[in-house]
């Protein structure tokens, strides 16, 4: 679950296109429609190490074939696919978009809605393993028995199986951390309170001494 879920991706949050009045439609001199374009987009992947969300953008002349090698990006932004095809150009237009790139973890949607100002959200997938698989085996003799474990990671390239298992394994000690800090506490409590022992004071005691200096205590009225 560590690796599925909990290791962080960059990906394409949002792409803005103009005036486009909605994701389905289309426009002149583009084979593909917009809703295809944002599907394009979605399946590039992207390494980085940025945190928070950063602008990039695609500015190209047709006739000719966009692909992922068009997008100009931040410097902390890398394209592992850079032919990941985007779109095809059909006439001599010029295309621009602006896009939203972000690092997050786990798979974030948002809601379908026309913008005014043409801007679309992509469904974020930041899960750059795509599949784990384990399994463990038992050898040795006698007494002595041991188990190996063996772990399959399939990636989308943005980072490889021994970079995913270290930072899994990095989150699940940050996870355990603090409750390694309270057993500290708790048992730096337990050594001070061996060293002082305050006095112990009954109400049998304290019912005593009232009784000695009752006769000093003044009444009052309630």
């Amino acid at each position: 679950r560590a690796l599925l879920g909990e290791i962080e991706g960059t990906c394409i949050t949002r792409a803005k296109f103009g005036s486009v009045p909605h994701e389905y439609s289309t426009i002149a001199g583009i084979e593909e429609s917009v809703q295809e374009i944002l599907l394009n987009l979605k399946e590039i992947v992207l390494r980085s190490n940025l945190y928070g969300v950063r602008d990039a953008s695609i500015c190209v002349k047709g006739p000719r074939y966009i692909t992922a090698q068009d997008i100009i990006l931040p410097p902390s932004v890398e394209i592992v696919d850079t032919a990941q095809p985007i779109a095809n150009l059909t006439e001599p237009i010029d295309f621009c978009i602006d896009l939203q790139i972000k690092r997050d973890r786990g798979y974030q949607t948002e809601l379908r809605k026309n913008y005014q100002d043409g801007s679309y959200p992509i469904d974020a997938v930041s899960m750059p393993v795509r599949n784990v698989n384990y399994s463990i085996f038992s050898c040795g003799n006698g007494n002595e028995k041991h188990e190996i474990l063996f772990l399959e990671i399939w990636t989308n390239g943005s980072l490889t199986p021994k970079e995913a298992l270290y930072e899994a394994s990095r989150n699940l000690i940050d996870l355990f951390l603090p409750f390694l800090h309270a057993e500290e506490e708790g048992a730096s409590f337990e050594e001070n309170k061996n060293r002082f022992t305050p006095p112990l004071f009954t109400f049998q005691k304290r019912l005593t001494n009232l009784k000695k200096n009752k006769k000093g205590i003044p009444l009052n009225c309630i």
